[in-house]
């Protein structure tokens, strides 16, 4: 595919919302982890397509260069690690992949604010990107938990078979949970590193509602009302 394509491909899908389609990916793989929550090789896969996903809207809204460092560094490692973790059957090899997976949403996030914080005019883009943004923030978030669970197994508990560990849809919800400060799981964390890593969800959460969301709805009012005035 020649730049000029490239191009006129990267025309439609900024024109088409990339938020809107990153936000609809994400909720969508909710469902299909249920799907295939007993199977590791699917879930890996969901993984994979995240990612790709992930990439995609990143390079449609960025024009910045490094995005092919980004790919190369982050996304093309992580991706390869999931899938050998699978062939292979191998823990280690799980818990490095989910650290860069982990790292790969981070990044991602701080794309997806500096995108929306770039300006002082509100786009629907920009509020699809308000929910990408927070999605990302918890996927990032589980793969950090099981990471964490991998190294340090009995990092988290649960209501039910409490000395099992916890799959990655639980930890995807202790996540959502924790992320939107609703206190409502039935997944805790045990140990230190786990207990570090709610409080700096909740941090994050509490962090984005005050400064993120907060800027977006205030620019909004503002521009409702300059169109109002006479």
């Amino acid at each position: 595919m020649n730049n000029h394509h490239l191009s006129r491909f990267r025309r439609f899908l900024a024109h088409h919302h990339p938020s809107a389609f990153l936000l609809a990916a994400q909720l969508l793989s909710l469902v299909l982890y249920v799907l295939f929550e007993g199977s590791t090789g699917g879930r890996a896969l969901l993984g994979a397509f995240g990612l790709l996903v992930l990439v995609l809207v990143i390079w449609v809204i960025q024009r910045s260069p490094d995005i092919r460092w980004f790919t190369w560094i982050l996304v093309i490692p992580a991706f390869l690690l999931s899938l050998l973790s699978v062939i292979f059957s191998n823990a280690t090899l799980l818990a490095v992949s989910s650290l860069l997976e982990a790292v790969v949403y981070f990044y991602a996030v701080g794309r997806l604010i500096s995108y929306m914080m770039g300006d002082r005019r509100v786009t629907t883009d920009e509020l699809f990107a308000a929910g990408a943004t927070f999605t990302l923030l918890t996927w990032g978030f589980a793969y950090a938990y099981q990471a964490c669970q991998i190294w340090l197994p009995d990092s988290f508990s649960g209501a039910v078979n409490p000395d099992q560990p916890r799959t990655f849809l639980e930890l995807l919800s202790l996540s959502f949970t924790n992320l939107s400060a609703t206190g409502s799981g039935d997944i805790m964390a045990l140990s230190s590193p786990g207990r570090v890593l709610v409080m700096l969800e909740q941090f994050a959460g509490i962090g984005y509602v005050a400064v993120v969301v907060s800027r977006l709805i205030g620019l909004t009012l503002a521009s409702q009302k300059t169109r109002r005035a006479p």
